[in-house]
């Protein structure tokens, strides 16, 4: 596995079209890699983020089992006359296999938080639809609810400071909340708009079952992945 850092330069027009739209992102990412991993939950996925830090910091987070060749987004989307590569790739295998039950790490997670539920009208037995949880309140317990599953624990906080800070009982925040609705292909509309609402979360958390955890590291977590969603990436507890 491997975790790839790519900075974007948001000066750049074919910068700001590839951030405009999720889909042209995706594909962009794509390209990076000869033979795109399979798709089919058969083993770690491609993964991708792009993280907002600053108006002046745009950065691109990938996470793939094979590595990256970025030389295509250098042009289009970094600094091509810079004489450097442009981003920076880590061996991401040693650190999966390190992690340890108990292990506290800081944590950031870019998801679309949904949940099924029958519309009012909808006749009885009719398939449910999926809809997107639009307040913090709700995708915090969406991220709530997956976590054993996913391998981790949300850390809470001491209980003088939940007293403090009602109904906010985990060291957790939800920021960076966007509904994007954007086409498949640029000359067609309607139906094939795609609209998502994605999340960042930014917390610390404890590992619970490391087998699972990895997966959750390189699987993703959540729906929308091919949309710059689900992968979560760790840091150390300051």
């Amino acid at each position: 596995m491997y975790l790839t850092r790519f900075r974007v330069n948001t000066a750049r027009s074919d910068a700001r079209r590839l951030l405009g739209s999720p889909h042209l992102l995706h594909g962009a990412v794509n390209m990076s890699f000869p033979v795109p991993p399979p798709r089919d939950g058969s083993g770690p996925r491609v993964l991708w983020r792009v993280d907002h830090d600053t108006p002046t910091e745009t950065r691109l987070f990938i996470a793939s089992p094979t590595r990256p060749d970025l030389t295509h987004l250098v042009e289009q989307a970094g600094w091509p006359a810079a004489g450097e590569p442009g981003w920076t790739t880590f061996e991401y295998g040693p650190f999966l296999d390190a992690l340890a039950e108990g292990d506290t790490w800081g944590f950031r997670l870019t998801a679309n938080p949904v949940h099924n539920i029958h519309h009012q009208h909808s006749a009885e037995g009719e398939e449910t639809k999926r809809a997107a949880h639009r307040t913090p309140r709700h995708q915090t317990r969406w991220l709530i609810e997956r976590q054993e599953r996913a391998g981790f624990e949300v850390v809470r906080k001491p209980v003088e400071r939940q007293l403090v800070e009602r109904g906010d009982e985990h060291e957790l925040i939800v920021r960076d909340q966007r509904a994007l609705q954007f086409r498949r292909s640029p000359a067609r509309s309607g139906r094939d708009d795609v609209r998502i609402t994605r999340a960042t979360f930014d917390g610390r958390l404890r590992v619970t079952d490391p087998d699972v955890f990895r997966r959750t590291l390189t699987h993703g977590l959540g729906k929308a992945k091919a949309y710059g969603c689900g992968l979560m990436t760790l840091a150390p507890v300051r």
